[in-house]
């Protein structure tokens, strides 16, 4: 049977307004004409002229963190402990099960930026789509957010998935969830607005920090949401293995039976 893939992750790239401006990336370039002089080094008697077109290689060295562009967070990211009290595992620990299943797409684009979405709020979506949740099943919330990726506003935008929405998907058994936003909670300005009013730190990072309770997987600044359908597909979304760290960059792809 034909399938079709559907690219969810953005492209790495510097100079748009992807993360908070301590957190861009970095990228040199360096082309085959700056290489040539390089390559010639590893082969005595060699010339630049000999090199076809006087070309060596293009490579590109990295000044990045493990949470630009598309990345999957790992429960130690969130706190240094995980269901309860046990050590939170980290990246490379994830167990590969989590990242190949059924994807489901919770769309929340109509509701307001800054909003915290509550678990009645992911029932009435299930309800909508007609979809009862599986263990293991992919959940990734399109958002505002997903149009406005590399713009001025992008880190303002979407709604942010509040603790009561994230157990009640932890607790059917969902391991890895996802949004095309910033960061799976609500944006930090809109949060920091309502901690300002209310003192109440439970509300800083609270999607976040229900790995606490049960230790899951999100995957952040996710693409093209809006192209799948609400259930009926798969996503493949396995993380780079960096030993010890909080994330580890993926390459997110749905899956469709055409």
């Amino acid at each position: 049977m034909p399938r079709k893939f559907i690219d969810l992750s953005v492209a790495l790239e510097q100079g748009i307004a992807s993360d908070p401006p301590p957190m861009l990336p970095n990228i040199e370039y360096i082309d085959h004409q700056q290489s040539a002089e390089q390559m010639v080094q590893y082969f005595p008697g060699l010339t630049v002229e000999q090199l076809p077109g006087g070309e060596g290689w293009a490579v590109e060295t990295l000044h990045i963190s493990t949470h630009n562009g598309t990345h999957m967070d790992a429960p130690y990211h969130y706190h240094s402990t995980m269901d309860g009290g046990k050590r939170a595992i980290t990246i490379d620990e994830v167990p590969l099960e989590w990242c190949f299943n059924p994807g489901v797409k919770l769309d929340f684009r109509h509701f307001d930026d800054g909003y915290v979405v509550s678990a009645s709020d992911v029932e009435a979506e299930l309800d909508r789509i007609g979809h009862e949740l599986q263990p293991l099943d992919i959940v990734v919330v399109n958002t505002s957010a997903g149009t406005r990726y590399g713009e001025g506003d992008y880190l303002l935008k979407g709604c942010g998935m509040g603790r009561e929405a994230t157990l009640y998907l932890l607790e059917k058994g969902v391991r890895v969830t996802g949004t095309d936003a910033w960061s799976w909670d609500a944006p930090f300005f809109h949060t920091g607005q309502k901690f300002a009013e209310t003192g109440d730190p439970s509300i800083i990072w609270e999607g976040h920090r229900a790995g606490m309770d049960i230790g899951y997987c999100h995957i952040e600044k996710l693409s093209n949401l809006d192209q799948l359908p609400g259930s009926g597909f798969e996503i493949s979304c396995f993380p780079w293995k960096i030993k010890g760290a909080s994330a580890g960059y993926t390459r997110a792809v749905a899956i469709l039976d055409e």
